[in-house]
């Protein structure tokens, strides 16, 4: 291959990279803005003074013995969000989180964005927490859409995750040859002359 065929074919590939580049940015713009602003979110949501993130709030014991049954403080915390949130939330749990260090449980639902912090030996309510966080994450995820749409297996974020990360894959490398590219091409000239 000739020096001329090599130049054509590096600029052909050149072509290819900027419109491969240009047009998935185009096509999946909205996506990669709600990627980055729900990724800049979930960075800072530790240090957004409780806004993002509910502060985890202090129970009165940390020793384990002193604590009510888990299904005592469960139904604490169904009680609490039917009169204090809206008795028509679900009150199917995702998970429980034992803060034992802080004498503390929290109850996660999984139907909606609240949360309830109660005292482990008292069941007093600590704290009702609106989720901002799990909303932004299933937001950045894509699972907002699963969520919504009530697929069972994730299916819509599997597709979302499968494409915007197959496209910044292809980002990187095509960009990667955007710069290096024609660097390449002059250092080739360069060295002919």
């Amino acid at each position: 291959m000739t020096e001329s065929q090599k130049r054509q074919q590096q600029a052909k590939v050149l072509r290819i990279s900027r419109k491969l580049h240009r047009t998935t940015g185009a096509l999946l713009f909205v996506f990669f803005l709600f990627i980055s602003v729900t990724g800049l979110l979930l960075g800072w949501k530790k240090n957004s003074g409780g806004l993002l993130l509910p502060k985890s709030y202090k129970g009165t014991s940390t020793n384990l013995a002193d604590w009510l049954p888990l299904d005592s403080l469960h139904k604490n915390a169904c009680r609490i969000v039917r009169d204090s949130i809206s008795p028509e939330l679900s009150l199917e749990l995702e998970r429980i989180d034992v803060r034992k260090d802080k004498g503390m449980v929290k109850f996660v639902f999984a139907d909606h964005f609240w949360g309830v912090q109660l005292d482990g030996a008292t069941g007093k309510l600590l704290h009702i927490e609106q989720r901002r966080s799990d909303f932004i994450e299933k937001i950045h995820d894509g699972s907002l859409l699963d969520f919504y749409a009530g697929t069972s297996d994730g299916q819509i974020k599997l597709v979302y995750t499968t494409i915007t990360g197959l496209a910044l894959l292809l980002f990187t490398v095509t960009g990667f040859w955007l710069w290096y590219g024609p660097r390449r091409m002059r250092q080739r000239a360069a060295s002919r002359s």
